[in-house]
């Protein structure tokens, strides 16, 4: 399900199925898009910051055009300890694997995986990063 901003409409919530992942995208090229998702993190419950939010930006292949400083992205996977993916969307080999990788997070969020919970997962994706 996609949303352009949070929060949901509440006069659907008895049909909206469990949220087991929100991944906010955030297009490098528009402080808007930044701004969209800054405001919309106030809306998310504490407990989805345990390993079920993360940041996917894109448009990285144009760092030229970018509008957003990528301080103030690597900030807000700090800040809400989660994982910023990067792609460039126009790309169809890089655009496959990032999906490949979002549904492979999707699966360990919604506890398809024996033995890997999210926050053990948005950990070691923590971890990674800062090696």
């Amino acid at each position: 399900h996609l949303a352009t901003s949070l929060p949901l409409p509440s006069e659907r919530d008895h049909l909206r199925p469990r949220i087991d992942l929100i991944a906010f995208m955030i297009d490098i090229k528009s402080k808007y898009s930044l701004k969209n998702v800054e405001a919309s993190l106030a809306h998310v419950d504490a407990s989805f910051f345990l390993g079920k939010v993360c940041f996917l930006v894109t448009g990285v292949g144009r760092v030229n055009h970018c509008s957003v400083e990528m301080n103030a992205i690597w900030k807000l996977g700090e800040v809400y300890c989660s994982p910023v993916l990067f792609c460039e969307l126009e790309l169809e080999g890089i655009r496959v694997a990032t999906a490949q990788r979002l549904l492979r997070m999707l699966q360990i969020c919604a506890g398809h995986i024996p033995g890997v919970s999210a926050l053990s997962f948005g950990s070691l994706m923590r971890n990674s990063a800062d090696d």
